[in-house]
């Protein structure tokens, strides 16, 4: 009796294993992200509009105080920062040097890669992968870029991004549009020049590559100092996933801050197009406009926050809309069919700029610049808000974004130190919050706490009038998002370091939740 058991689940294996290479097999067709898909999650940001909103609504106000665990899944790894892709019912998701795909039915491990990083490279985190047909792509610390079969985790090709001898590192998730698999460096606080690059799909090979620094002569070169090289190390790392609008031909990104992170003297000017928003032609890269939201900055307050897309009216007229909760406090709206400003409003109290310039950027006090006795600003050089994804919900035209209220103080190093840092902060407090901005009038509606500390948890709402998140005390969160009030809560036992997500198997919608090291999946019970 015992071999034909053994038969039996050996053929039962056997089917399992073939359904799943069938599923993978089917891969993503890149065309079919041109329209928001309803019911997956087959990108960073769930589409390319970046608002982290979704159509499903099977979990709802309603019902969502009776969700329960379909699994859980140990990655036995430090913190998960990436964002699962949901594809074909199988989930991927990387911490740094490691990529996993998981059954999104029941959390079961289909294949694991592991990548041998030989040169120690940076380890801050990696942000997931993209994905095009059969194949996935993800960034390494050490600043490569591999693809992988998405049916096994073989390896199809390993491309150098940069090299990590000059400080070069790599963190982001993919974005993949068409033909374009777009991709960056990082590099924070090595005096290098950050740059984006869309490579070819089949072979990895470079299309096209943005510079975030104009070269000399060429537009933006005027806002870096004359006779001088500290245009060639100015920084500008693009290190989070943009977004992209398929009608316009464009795609938004946020660019790093410069460097010397806090000596500002050895690069007087605007530091064109570090902290900036920029729009690029997707086929050629071509600068199409920029919005800079810190010129000429001395606290690390990169513009990396994703540019969030959504259409609406605005002084009566219908707009297409970018928004941007950004890192040195402020809340922007933009055109982004040309670049124009419509709104700046602050998304949390700040001491650091004393008005609002005639293009809308925050101007500066000079008396908040660090110095070597110490500067006391607000927010601090970890951000207002940083890369925690925000949200748009089309249903209350309402902008969400985990902020922080905190201060640290700014110290200037040794006079003629040009490298680097050139001075260190030292974070003094902070606390934070989920801070609802009506884009029309940069009004907040409502906030809710998120207790003392930096929360970096990000943020998903859905059609069936929820919004998820976490706070500072490992509780999982589903609020209203009208009113900001608790609709759901349970203690996950550490603090949640990516963002939700969600997506719909045979007809029954699932909530992911990464907390630390572990993977929730949620959902109804099966008699609702």
């Amino acid at each position: 009796m015992i071999w034909p058991r053994m038969l039996i689940f050996r053929n039962l294996c056997f089917c399992l294993l073939l359904s799943v290479g069938l599923l993978a097999a089917q891969g993503l067709d890149p065309a079919k992200l041109l329209q928001p898909p309803t019911d997956t999650w087959p990108t960073y940001n769930g589409d390319y509009s970046g608002r982290r909103y979704s159509t499903l609504s099977q979990i709802n106000a309603a019902n969502v105080h009776d969700l329960t665990l379909a699994w859980v899944f140990n990655a036995n790894s430090r913190a998960l920062k990436s964002t699962p892709l949901e594809v074909n019912g199988i989930l991927y998701f990387t911490v740094p040097n490691n990529v996993w795909a998981v059954d999104a039915r029941t959390g079961r491990q289909i294949w694991k890669y592991t990548y041998e990083d030989k040169q120690g490279g940076d380890l801050i985190g990696n942000r997931g992968l993209g994905m095009y047909h059969n194949w996935l792509y993800f960034e390494t610390p050490d600043a490569h870029l591999i693809s992988l079969e998405a049916k096994d985790g073989t390896v199809r090709w390993n491309k150098q991004l940069g090299d990590p001898q000059l400080g070069y590192f790599a963190t982001m998730a993919p974005l993949i549009v068409g033909e374009h698999v777009l991709v960056s460096v990082s590099g924070d606080v090595t005096d290098i020049p950050g740059y984006l690059e869309s490579v070819d799909p089949e072979t990895g090979d470079m299309q096209w590559r943005w510079n975030t620094e104009p070269s000399p002569g060429e537009p933006g070169s005027e806002s870096w100092p004359r006779n001088s090289d500290a245009i060639t190390h100015g920084g500008g790392m693009p290190w989070m996933t943009g977004t992209y609008d398929p009608e316009l031909h464009l795609v938004y990104w946020g660019i790093g801050n410069p460097n010397p992170v806090m000596a500002g003297d050895v690069r007087q000017g605007d530091n064109l197009y570090t902290c900036s928003i920029v729009a690029l032609n997707l086929d050629t890269g071509k600068l199409q406009w920029y919005f800079q939201p810190s010129p000429h900055d001395v606290h690390d307050w990169d513009a990396v926050q994703t540019p969030v897309l959504f259409d609406g009216t605005f002084d009566g007229k219908p707009r297409r809309l970018l928004a941007q909760g950004s890192r040195n406090g402020y809340f922007f709206v933009l055109d982004r069919a040309t670049g124009e400003h419509l709104l700046t409003a602050p998304l949390i109290s700040t001491n650091w700029a004393s008005g609002i310039d005639q293009r809308g950027r925050p101007i500066a006090k000079l008396t908040k610049f660090p110095t070597p006795n110490g500067s006391l600003v607000s927010p601090g050089s970890d951000g207002a808000t940083n890369w925690m994804a925000p949200s748009f919900d089309p249903q209350t035209n309402l902008f969400y974004v985990n902020a922080r209220r905190m201060f640290s103080e700014f110290y200037l190093t040794e006079a003629g130190k040009a490298e680097g840092w050139a001075g260190r902060d030292r974070n003094l407090w902070s606390t934070s919050s989920i801070q609802a901005l009506d884009y029309r009038d940069g009004k907040v509606r409502w906030s809710h706490s998120l207790g003392d500390g930096e929360s970096v948890a990000g943020i998903l709402t859905t059609a069936g009038g929820v919004l998820f998140t976490g706070d500072n005390s490992g509780n999982l969160l589903a609020l209203n998002p009208e009113t900001g009030n608790v609709l759901w809560h349970v203690n996950a036992g550490g603090n949640m370091v990516s963002s939700p997500s969600t997506f719909q198997l045979d007809g029954r919608q699932y909530l992911l939740t990464l907390v630390q090291g572990l993977m929730y999946a949620w959902v109804l019970p099966d008699s609702q």
